[in-house]
Protein backbone atom coordinates (compact mmCIF):
# COMPACT_ATOMS: atom_id res chain seq x y z
CA UNK A 1 0.00 0.00 0.00
CA UNK A 2 2.60 2.55 1.17
CA UNK A 3 4.52 1.39 -2.80
CA UNK A 4 1.02 2.44 -4.32
CA UNK A 5 0.27 5.74 -2.57
CA UNK A 6 4.44 6.72 -3.43
CA UNK A 7 3.81 5.78 -7.20
CA UNK A 8 0.52 8.18 -7.10
CA UNK A 9 2.59 10.86 -5.12
CA UNK A 10 4.71 10.84 -7.66
CA UNK A 11 2.73 10.79 -10.69
CA UNK A 12 1.42 13.53 -9.42
CA UNK A 13 3.79 15.66 -8.74
CA UNK A 14 5.19 14.99 -12.42
CA UNK A 15 1.97 16.24 -13.43
CA UNK A 16 2.13 19.19 -11.12
CA UNK A 17 5.29 19.67 -12.38
CA UNK A 18 5.14 19.62 -16.18
CA UNK A 19 1.37 21.71 -15.59
CA UNK A 20 2.29 25.27 -15.95
CA UNK A 21 -1.21 27.14 -16.33
CA UNK A 22 0.26 30.35 -16.96
CA UNK A 23 2.81 29.28 -19.83
CA UNK A 24 -0.60 27.62 -21.61
CA UNK A 25 -2.66 30.98 -20.98
CA UNK A 26 0.42 32.96 -22.35
CA UNK A 27 0.33 30.74 -25.72
CA UNK A 28 -3.37 30.82 -25.75
CA UNK A 29 -3.26 34.72 -25.54
CA UNK A 30 -0.26 35.06 -28.84
CA UNK A 31 -1.74 32.54 -30.77
CA UNK A 32 -5.02 34.07 -30.72
CA UNK A 33 -3.26 37.41 -31.32
CA UNK A 34 -1.63 36.07 -33.99
CA UNK A 35 -5.22 34.99 -35.44
CA UNK A 36 -6.38 38.18 -34.90
CA UNK A 37 -3.96 40.02 -36.67
CA UNK A 38 -4.69 38.16 -39.64
CA UNK A 39 -8.10 38.65 -39.13
CA UNK A 40 -7.86 42.43 -39.35
CA UNK A 41 -5.21 42.75 -41.94
CA UNK A 42 -2.35 44.32 -39.22
CA UNK A 43 1.39 43.48 -40.79
CA UNK A 44 2.26 42.65 -37.29
CA UNK A 45 0.97 38.99 -38.28
CA UNK A 46 4.16 38.49 -39.37
CA UNK A 47 6.42 39.57 -36.88
CA UNK A 48 5.08 36.52 -34.85
CA UNK A 49 6.78 34.32 -36.81
CA UNK A 50 10.32 33.52 -36.72
CA UNK A 51 12.35 34.44 -39.80
CA UNK A 52 12.99 30.79 -40.65
CA UNK A 53 9.24 29.79 -39.66
CA UNK A 54 7.20 27.50 -42.01
CA UNK A 55 4.00 28.07 -42.98
CA UNK A 56 2.24 25.31 -44.68
CA UNK A 57 -1.13 26.53 -45.75
CA UNK A 58 -4.07 24.01 -47.49
CA UNK A 59 -2.75 23.51 -50.86
CA UNK A 60 -0.12 21.09 -51.33
CA UNK A 61 2.42 23.57 -53.29
CA UNK A 62 1.92 26.11 -49.91
CA UNK A 63 4.73 25.69 -47.64
CA UNK A 64 7.09 28.78 -47.32
CA UNK A 65 9.45 30.31 -45.00
CA UNK A 66 8.10 33.58 -43.60
CA UNK A 67 8.99 36.19 -45.96
CA UNK A 68 8.22 33.66 -48.61
CA UNK A 69 4.72 33.67 -46.71
CA UNK A 70 4.44 37.50 -46.50
CA UNK A 71 4.97 38.57 -50.43
CA UNK A 72 2.27 35.44 -51.18
CA UNK A 73 -0.26 37.28 -48.73
CA UNK A 74 0.35 40.85 -49.30
CA UNK A 75 -2.41 41.44 -51.57
CA UNK A 76 -5.06 39.72 -48.52
CA UNK A 77 -3.66 41.91 -46.27
CA UNK A 78 -4.31 45.08 -48.37
CA UNK A 79 -7.70 44.32 -47.75
CA UNK A 80 -9.43 45.13 -44.56
CA UNK A 81 -9.31 41.02 -43.18
CA UNK A 82 -6.60 39.19 -44.89
CA UNK A 83 -8.79 36.05 -42.93
CA UNK A 84 -10.46 35.14 -39.81
CA UNK A 85 -9.58 31.99 -37.57
CA UNK A 86 -12.02 31.42 -34.54
CA UNK A 87 -10.50 29.20 -32.25
CA UNK A 88 -12.91 25.90 -31.44
CA UNK A 89 -10.40 24.25 -28.95
CA UNK A 90 -6.40 24.39 -28.71
CA UNK A 91 -4.19 22.34 -27.04
CA UNK A 92 -0.90 23.40 -25.53
CA UNK A 93 2.22 21.19 -25.01
CA UNK A 94 5.68 22.31 -23.98
CA UNK A 95 9.15 20.65 -23.71
CA UNK A 96 10.78 20.56 -19.73
CA UNK A 97 12.39 23.30 -20.09
CA UNK A 98 9.78 25.14 -21.80
CA UNK A 99 11.95 26.53 -24.40
CA UNK A 100 9.46 24.63 -27.20
CA UNK A 101 5.97 24.72 -27.98
CA UNK A 102 3.41 23.12 -29.54
CA UNK A 103 -0.22 23.43 -30.29
CA UNK A 104 -3.09 22.05 -32.27
CA UNK A 105 -6.31 23.78 -32.81
CA UNK A 106 -9.50 23.24 -34.46
CA UNK A 107 -10.45 26.26 -36.29
CA UNK A 108 -13.67 28.24 -37.82
CA UNK A 109 -12.68 29.54 -40.86
CA UNK A 110 -13.80 30.68 -44.28
CA UNK A 111 -12.83 26.99 -45.79
CA UNK A 112 -15.74 25.91 -42.72
CA UNK A 113 -13.83 23.77 -39.99
CA UNK A 114 -10.27 23.16 -40.21
CA UNK A 115 -7.46 21.49 -37.95
CA UNK A 116 -3.85 23.77 -37.49
CA UNK A 117 -0.59 22.63 -35.48
CA UNK A 118 2.28 24.65 -34.81
CA UNK A 119 5.45 24.50 -32.83
CA UNK A 120 6.77 27.72 -31.08
CA UNK A 121 9.94 28.90 -29.66
CA UNK A 122 9.80 30.55 -26.17
CA UNK A 123 12.79 32.90 -25.20
CA UNK A 124 12.24 34.77 -22.34
CA UNK A 125 8.71 36.18 -22.19
CA UNK A 126 8.55 36.39 -26.48
CA UNK A 127 7.36 33.17 -28.55
CA UNK A 128 7.95 33.03 -32.49
CA UNK A 129 6.01 30.34 -34.55
CA UNK A 130 8.95 28.50 -36.10
CA UNK A 131 6.33 26.19 -37.71
CA UNK A 132 2.57 26.14 -38.66
CA UNK A 133 0.23 23.49 -40.76
CA UNK A 134 -3.19 24.70 -41.97
CA UNK A 135 -5.17 21.55 -42.67
CA UNK A 136 -8.72 21.64 -43.81
CA UNK A 137 -10.73 19.13 -42.26
CA UNK A 138 -12.96 16.34 -44.00
CA UNK A 139 -14.94 14.02 -42.58
CA UNK A 140 -14.86 10.73 -42.83
CA UNK A 141 -17.93 10.12 -44.51
CA UNK A 142 -17.31 12.23 -47.24
CA UNK A 143 -13.60 11.26 -47.73
CA UNK A 144 -14.06 9.24 -50.47
CA UNK A 145 -15.84 12.39 -52.57
CA UNK A 146 -13.36 14.92 -51.79
CA UNK A 147 -10.07 12.11 -52.68
CA UNK A 148 -11.88 11.49 -56.11
CA UNK A 149 -12.50 15.39 -56.70
CA UNK A 150 -8.84 16.06 -56.16
CA UNK A 151 -7.40 12.79 -57.87
CA UNK A 152 -9.76 14.38 -60.99
CA UNK A 153 -8.66 18.19 -60.82
CA UNK A 154 -4.77 17.03 -60.50
CA UNK A 155 -5.31 14.70 -63.82
CA UNK A 156 -7.22 17.35 -65.60
CA UNK A 157 -4.74 20.44 -64.15
CA UNK A 158 -1.69 17.76 -64.96
CA UNK A 159 -0.92 18.80 -61.27
CA UNK A 160 2.36 17.87 -60.20
CA UNK A 161 2.99 18.83 -56.37
CA UNK A 162 6.42 18.79 -54.87
CA UNK A 163 8.38 20.96 -53.14
CA UNK A 164 8.55 24.41 -54.70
Amino acid sequence: MKRLLLACSLMLCAFVAHADPLLIKKVNAFVDRWHNDAAHARPAYFDKIAKDGIYIGTDKGERWRRDEFKTWAKPHFKRKSAWAFKTIRRNVHFSDDRAIIWFDELLETQMGVCQASGVMRRKGDGFKIVHYQLSMAVPNGVASQVTRLIRDFEEKDSWKGGPR
